[in-house]
C-alpha cells in the first residue's frame, strides 16, 4: 500500500501555471507506475499524464506540450507541472499509484482556471 498526498492546487488565470505535487509514502522510483488523472464536473475521470518506473512519460493530447510529470526521489513526490492553463482544465486532481499489483489513490486537489 502506498499513501499519496496530493497538493499545489488552487485558483489561477488562464494562460497561467500551476505546479502540482503528490508525496508518497515511499520511494516514488520504487513504484512501478505513477499517473495523475483529473475529473472535471459533471465528465468521466480522465488519464493526464503517466510515468512509468524506467522514466518513460505519456501525455493526454489535451495536455501535451504544456503538462510535464517528473519524480523527485528526495521530496519523495511525482508533480506536475501544468503550463499556458486554459478553462478547460479545471478539475480535480488525482494522483494514482501501481505497485504489486495494487493501485492507490490520493485524496485530489481542485485547480480552476478562471479570469
Amino acid at each position: 500500500q502506498v499513501q499519496l498526498v496530493e497538493s499545489g492546487g488552487g485558483l489561477v488565470q488562464p494562460g497561467g501555471s500551476l505546479r502540482l505535487s503528490c508525496a508518497a509514502s515511499r520511494s516514488v522510483f520504487s513504484i512501478n507506475v505513477m499517473r495523475w488523472y483529473r475529473q472535471a464536473p459533471g465528465s468521466e475521470r480522465e488519464l493526464v499524464a503517466t510515468i512509468t518506473i524506467g522514466g518513460n512519460r505519456v501525455y493526454a493530447d489535451s495536455v501535451k506540450g504544456r503538462f510535464t510529470i517528473s519524480r523527485d526521489n528526495a521530496k519523495n513526490t511525482v508533480d506536475l507541472q501544468m503550463n499556458s492553463l486554459k478553462p478547460e482544465d479545471t478539475a480535480v486532481y488525482y494522483c494514482n499509484a501501481l505497485s504489486g499489483g495494487r493501485g492507490d489513490w490520493g485524496q485530489g486537489t481542485q485547480v480552476t482556471v478562471s479570469s
